[in-house]
């Protein structure tokens, strides 16, 4: 069974696509998304939507996505940043406090964490938290000094919108970083908790990575060997050079110029 309780079909392969950025920038879907992504689920390829924001459940993913490009899958899985950090908060700590939004909670009560609105607690799992204050930075930091695990959903820094980017979960944790003095664990692409969730969800002998972040996609892509395609209609501008260490398999305008390279 699959992360989101589909059971699969047979599959020539998998293709693990990004989303904001890559599908969707805001409440727009990128021009040609949701046709690109029936090209690709039509001509069997499994569908599985990876994504380090940790602001959104699984089902809230699929709405959006439906609402923004008209394309659905039943088949397709979701893995967020928020059930990687709760996968591995739970398998040694049984509260937490959480800096973030509802996803992040409700991922974690899912695994049997006790979340917590104040101390004590073993944990502290921090995502992107848009009505962040000082005193929510204040008690997470005080938790995190008293001993409590620094847990963070991802460190992206930014997060793609139509307008530029705006501060991304890695900014809340950046904060509480150097309030607490602790760096934290990191569980979002291209960490451990994130690949291990993606690759419960690969089908078949094939896998690709579509991505617009080459630290995060196209960087869990080269971890895990697998091929990689980085689209320039997020976080990385047409013509913007990439890092000679996340250099990605192919380059392409957007996701629109995915299905005629790869089927």
């Amino acid at each position: 069974m699959n992360t989101d309780g589909t059971t699969g079909r047979a599959s020539k392969g998998t293709i693990v696509i990004d989303l904001d950025g890559v599908v969707y920038l805001g409440t727009e879907g990128v021009a040609g998304a949701g046709e690109a992504l029936a090209t690709l689920e039509t001509a069997g390829w499994h569908l599985v939507f990876a994504t380090n924001n940790s602001t959104k459940t699984p089902r809230d993913v699929k709405m959006h996505i439906e609402e923004r490009t008209g394309f659905r899958s039943s088949d397709a899985v979701v893995v967020t940043s928020a059930l990687a950090a709760a996968s591995w908060t739970a398998r040694d700590h049984s509260s937490a406090l959480v800096v973030g939004e509802p996803a992040v909670s409700e991922a974690l009560s899912a695994t049997g964490v006790d979340v917590v609105e104040s101390g004590p607690a073993e944990a502290v799992v921090v995502g992107l938290d848009r009505n962040i204050t000082y005193d929510t930075i204040a008690a997470a930091s005080h938790l995190i000094r008293s001993g409590a695990t620094f847990v963070a959903t991802n460190t992206d820094a930014t997060f793609p919108t139509p307008d530029g980017p705006v501060p991304g979960a890695g900014s809340v944790v950046a904060a509480i970083a150097v309030a607490s003095g602790t760096a934290p664990v990191a569980c979002g692409k291209p960490e451990a908790p994130m690949l291990d969730l993606v690759r419960s969800a690969v089908r078949g002998p094939q896998v690709w990575v579509v991505g617009d972040r080459p630290e995060t996609d196209i960087a869990m892509a080269l971890k895990a060997g697998w091929n990689s395609v980085l689209v320039r209609t997020g976080i990385t501008a047409p013509g913007e050079p990439v890092d000679v260490q996340h250099t990605p398999g192919y380059s392409v305008g957007s996701i629109v110029d995915v299905p005629a390279l790869i089927v």
